[in-house]
């Protein structure tokens, strides 16, 4: 008998309720299947501290503005690590904290926007964010989330801005459902151009860190997702197109005092458990 999406969302259910701690926890899914329709949800408007999963309507909002022609992603850009808060006040991005070196290589040299984009999610590199950040602006990330639609989803800092985060609250937050909506919208050509959204979907599926819904896939899967993590907080959300079955959306949230290695594999049995049930999509 073939497994019925009603059958999907019960055994996620079940996964979210036999986490690996039932302490505090905070635990979202949102699964949406090819037509942008939930299939199953758990929690979906809990919000949770968006680590680096702000870096993905960061990287949307660069590739619009470039598309309507207001940013060359080609055009040269100094590397620096001098930024100024949201609250007026200097800061830089700490390299002990950034998973990527390449972009510090290029420090006092210049990069393109292009790859700084890209570098900011490939490997999720903060210096790079951050240097975006400045050409993009708050205004136009929360325009990219308002035209897919995204509630629950804001971007209002840059990282390691913490003199904005301690003054303002921390705005950096996202929503399984509003992650969700935004791969969803870029699967559907809705959050920009069909071309423009091709290019972020391109850039997303060169993500090289694989420990969340990569490590629940079989190997060679297409799927472009941003993760994100720091201490107590690990996020997945991604666009899965399976050879096989028709492509469908999976995003994943937790905020829990999990060790790293928990929660990605949490993240990682829950794409094991959608791929096993995709044909029911």
């Amino acid at each position: 008998m073939k497994t019925s999406a009603a059958a999907v969302a019960t055994e996620l259910e079940r996964l979210v309720a036999e986490r690996p701690d039932p302490g505090p926890a905070t635990v979202s899914v949102t699964l949406l299947d090819d037509h942008g329709d939930t299939v199953a949800e758990v929690n979906p408007d809990a919000q949770h501290y968006a680590a680096s999963t702000m870096k993905l309507p960061l990287v949307l909002a660069a590739y619009r503005l470039a598309a309507a022609g207001k940013l060359d992603l080609d055009a040269e850009l100094p590397v620096h690590n001098e930024f100024t808060s949201q609250v007026g006040t200097p800061f830089g991005v700490v390299q002990e904290d950034d998973s990527d070196p390449q972009p510090w290589d290029r420090l006092g040299g210049t990069a393109t926007l292009r790859w700084l984009c890209q570098r900011s999610v490939v490997r999720s590199s903060n210096l790079a964010t951050n240097l975006v950040l400045d050409q993009v602006g708050l205004p136009a990330v929360a325009e990219a989330i308002a035209t897919c639609g995204a509630t629950g989803v804001s971007v209002g800092r840059g990282i390691n801005d913490y003199a904005a985060r301690d003054r303002l609250g921390d705005r950096n937050l996202i929503t399984t459902r509003g992650l969700a909506t935004i791969l969803s919208a870029l699967h559907h050509g809705t959050a920009a151009d069909r071309t423009t959204c091709d290019a972020v979907l391109a850039v997303l599926a060169a993500n090289e860190v694989a420990t969340d819904l990569r490590a629940g896939l079989p190997p060679g899967t297409w799927v472009a997702h941003k993760n994100g993590w720091v201490t107590d907080v690990v996020h997945d959300a991604g666009l899965i197109r399976p050879p096989d079955a028709r492509p469908f959306v999976l995003a994943v949230a937790t905020t829990a005092p999990w060790p790293g290695e928990v929660a990605h594999a949490f993240i990682a049995s829950i794409a094991a458990a959608v791929w096993e049930r995709r044909h029911a999509l």
